[in-house]
């Protein structure tokens, strides 16, 4: 099944901008329940989230997606109703599949510990969260859903697709680097896409197209292609 990791983290804008990371989580969240895509959130803290998203088609529904996004609006914390500009960058990557790479038992080391973010009681009073660790490498992967057991699958998985990226050499560092052209410096002036929250409009900036902000938050971003 295709797969592919979302990873979403705040730019220029201070705490704004690290609200707007969740703000972006939720739009794509719905985006993918349009598609009947499955998402998984596999880390999320202050200014970033991991997210996991499968299923038929998932690639081509997120290629258009890394790169900065410009936010204007007043931030709930504006007590003058200013207009502030603040962005958060998207990169996306293809989830190494099991069979690409294999990884040693022996070579990985698993640690529990107690999930900080969002997710209830549970969530916050049990070492369920798991952190993967590659001893070759010293790489690391998180995972911290509910679920014990599923976090440690979903942390190998993407220690996989790291420890696989490592291991590519030349490939991995051209790779690397076109993750670098795909969030651009997080500037504001470097986008693909502003949201304007006053003038209720999106503009993708790589197509030319604007949409009815409603639209666009309700996940409806197949309209900007």
């Amino acid at each position: 099944m295709e797969a592919l990791i979302v990873e979403v983290r705040a730019g220029e804008g201070g705490a704004d901008a690290k609200l707007l990371v969740e703000k972006q989580l939720m739009i794509y969240l719905r985006y993918a329940r349009r598609l009947e895509l499955e998402c998984e959130l596999l880390r999320q803290e202050p200014g970033q989230v991991s997210l996991r998203v499968s299923g038929r088609g998932a690639w081509r529904a997120f290629e258009h997606e890394p790169g900065g996004h410009r936010w204007q609006r007043v931030p709930p914390t504006e007590k003058r109703g200013r207009v502030h500009s603040s962005t958060v960058t998207v990169a996306v990557l293809r989830e190494v599949a099991r069979r690409e790479h294999v990884i040693p038992s022996s070579e990985v080391k698993f640690e529990t510990y107690r999930a900080s973010g969002p997710g209830g009681q549970h969530r916050n009073t049990s070492d369920t969260a798991v952190r993967a660790t590659h001893l070759p490498s010293g790489i690391q992967a998180c995972a911290e859903t509910k679920s014990q057991q599923r976090n440690k699958e979903l942390a190998l998985g993407v220690l996989r697709t790291r420890v696989a990226q490592r291991a590519e050499g030349a490939a991995r560092a051209e790779r690397n680097s076109r993750r670098q052209e795909q969030v651009g410096s997080g500037m504001r002036a470097d986008k693909i896409r502003t949201v304007a929250e006053q003038r209720g409009r999106v503009e993708n900036h790589l197509t030319g197209r604007r949409i009815p902000l409603k639209d666009y938050e309700r996940g409806n971003l197949a309209a900007l292609l």
